[in-house]
């Protein structure tokens, strides 16, 4: 009896401690919402493929039909369908901005939080990229095909990697099943990782706009920063929503509604919108293993920002020429984003080139340009 009181006891200390009375810093604007939506969209996402896969069939010859009767028979499961896929669109529009926010306001000087967070979007571009294959449609089948072939790249074992993961000499049924317990394990895997997060995140403590010390002059959280969460909350669901019974497929591609046939090759092999920028930098690269290298280091390279020299200030509003160079590199992520939209062929091979070019040369740019302003000051 003693011991489940005292674990009841250190259960509901530790819900305070992280929750209600948690020192926070007294300055946080908007952008330090997008953590606590992150939390609320891989809960929908859970939540909503956790009923999906009540439906699912994950089989080549009926994975295409189990999502029509789940569409058109199953009781709202249009509407769980729906919001799982668009809200994984919400998922990446939240955690780019909340990376964007790290990069504004220096918050990967926190390395182990930083280094963990880019895990997490890692973890989560594979549990997508698996996702979007299960619906076995035109779009999901040869992105499939084109991204696992990726691995062929590995020195010697490049050739068996990719037969290996396949299950067979092509994308096929093995591929598809194990795809669907992979989809299915990895949120979980997911949800470990967003607990170290919060972990260093609360241990380390959070970082502020102006990137100061603030351990003598914070406030609690709840209900300073509870109320501020809920509302952005609420309009996350508002968007997510509004998307789901106006325009579900805005974000989607139409070669998807056509069944999977590996006799048929679309027109534009593409994947989902958020992978865009990164896929845009493999094919602008005619080798293939330098843009698969590339590919990785568009995303890798977060990880070197922890290990350079931190500066006098931690925080852009205080280097008005970094300002500059960092809604440049905003622009620069929607426009490598929409070259991966377009056909492979002048001018887009040539812009495609030069956006990546400059998408690398953001970070050197960005570190010496605040050492100069450092050295001025």
């Amino acid at each position: 009896m003693k011991k489940s009181v005292m674990k009841k006891d250190s259960l509901l200390n530790l819900i305070n401690n992280m929750l209600i009375v948690l020192p926070s810093p007294i300055n946080l604007n908007i952008f330090w919402n997008f953590g606590s939506l992150l939390g609320l969209c891989i809960i929908i996402q859970i939540l909503t493929g956790l009923f999906l896969s009540m439906h699912y069939v994950a089989n080549v010859n009926l994975s295409f039909f189990s999502i029509i009767h789940l569409m058109n028979d199953v009781n709202y499961g249009w509407l769980i369908r729906l919001i799982h896929m668009n809200g994984a669109s919400m998922f990446f529009i939240c955690i780019y901005l909340h990376i964007g926010r790290g990069l504004y306001y220096q918050s990967y000087k926190l390395k182990k939080t930083w280094n963990i967070g880019v895990l997490l979007l890692l973890i989560l571009m594979m549990t997508a990229f698996l996702g979007y294959v299960l619906p076995w449609g035109q779009m999901s089948f040869w992105g499939a095909t084109v991204i696992t072939n990726l691995l062929s790249v590995v020195p010697y074992f490049g050739v068996s990697l990719v037969e290996w993961l396949w299950g067979g000499f092509s994308v096929n049924n093995n591929t598809l099943m194990r795809f669907y317990s992979f989809h299915f394990l990895f949120p979980f895997i997911l949800v470990v990782f967003i607990i170290i997060h919060l972990i260093y995140l609360h241990d380390l403590g959070s970082n502020n706009p102006l990137g100061l010390k603030s351990n003598y002059y914070k406030i609690i959280f709840h209900n300073y920063y509870s109320i501020k969460d809920l509302m952005g909350m609420m309009i996350l669901l508002m968007i997510l929503l509004i998307v789901v019974f106006l325009n579900p497929y805005m974000l989607g591609d139409s070669e998807n509604f056509l069944e999977a046939n590996s006799l048929v090759t679309p027109v534009h092999i593409q994947p989902e919108w958020y992978f865009l920028f990164a896929y845009t930098i493999l094919r602008c690269i005619s080798n293939k293993l330098l843009g698969v290298l590339f590919l990785f280091f568009s995303i890798l390279i977060l990880l070197i920002l922890p290990f350079l020299k931190l500066n006098k200030f931690q925080s852009l509003s205080f280097y008005p020429i970094n300002q500059i160079l960092f809604w440049m590199f905003f622009n620069i992520m929607l426009m490598l984003t929409w070259l991966g939209m377009q056909v492979v062929e002048y001018p887009f091979i040539f812009l495609s080139q030069f956006y990546m070019l400059i998408y690398f040369l953001y970070y050197l740019l960005d570190y010496y340009f605040k050492l100069f302003w450092d050295y001025l000051n």
